[in-house]
């Protein structure tokens, strides 16, 4: 399904990827623990926007957010410059 927000300028539009559930040695996390990961998946950029694509991974600064639903799908709207590292 085709996302039908378009960022404007230089904002980025991504996916959140999911909370880890379950630590590295099997122990079950409870919902209220498990930290929002600041890793996102870029879904849409913008005009000005430099080096980034859809596809991308990021890492981003999580207070510098603006998070949205459309259409059941949760997306955050985060600008260039706070995107701190991509993800290989």
């Amino acid at each position: 399904m085709a996302v039908k927000l378009q960022p404007l300028a230089d904002w980025i539009v991504a996916e959140q990827e999911e909370a880890m559930t379950k630590t590295a040695s099997g122990l079950y996390l409870p919902e209220a623990a498990a930290e929002k990961p600041k890793v996102a998946k870029v879904i849409k950029v913008g005009p000005k926007v430099k080096g980034l694509k859809a596809g991308d991974r990021i890492v981003y600064k999580s207070y510098s957010t603006t998070d949205i639903q459309l259409e059941g799908t949760d997306y955050i709207l985060v600008k260039e410059e706070d995107v701190l590292a991509t993800v290989k």
